[in-house]
């Protein structure tokens, strides 16, 4: 069984940075892709990031684009989202996600990804 475990975020002001983390066990995710996603108060979960099992592709939602940066380190089994200049509107749940072993033509949709963490709040204050 393949467990998931978010970490690092908080609360933050505007402009700043965090760094999540997602590890991973119960089995190797070294050849799957994964992704971020995230969700607000009141809104539906919705597509931050995915990388390619090797790191090779890599694609973001746009209203992220050019602040975040997903990374992966498959040695360690984990997963990182780097977000800097952070916005309000950033402000949600944000949950890590483990999908298939070939990087899915919808990797933006959630029913892609087979396993899921519980998620890390981030809040960023104005």
């Amino acid at each position: 069984q393949v467990q998931l475990v978010e970490s690092g975020g908080g609360l933050v002001q505007a402009g700043g940075s965090l760094r999540l983390s997602c590890a991973a066990s119960g089995r190797t995710l070294s050849r799957n892709a994964m992704g971020w996603f995230r969700q607000a108060p009141g809104k539906e979960r919705e597509f931050v990031a995915a990388i390619s099992y090797s790191g090779g592709t890599t694609n973001y939602a746009d209203s992220v684009k050019g602040r975040f940066t997903i990374s992966r380190d498959n040695a360690k089994n984990t997963m990182y989202l780097q977000m800097n200049s952070l916005k309000p509107e950033d402000t949600a749940v944000y949950f890590c996600a483990a999908g298939p072993v070939f990087y899915p033509t919808r990797y933006y949709s959630a029913g892609e990804y087979n396993y899921w963490g519980q998620g890390t709040q981030v809040t960023v204050s104005s």
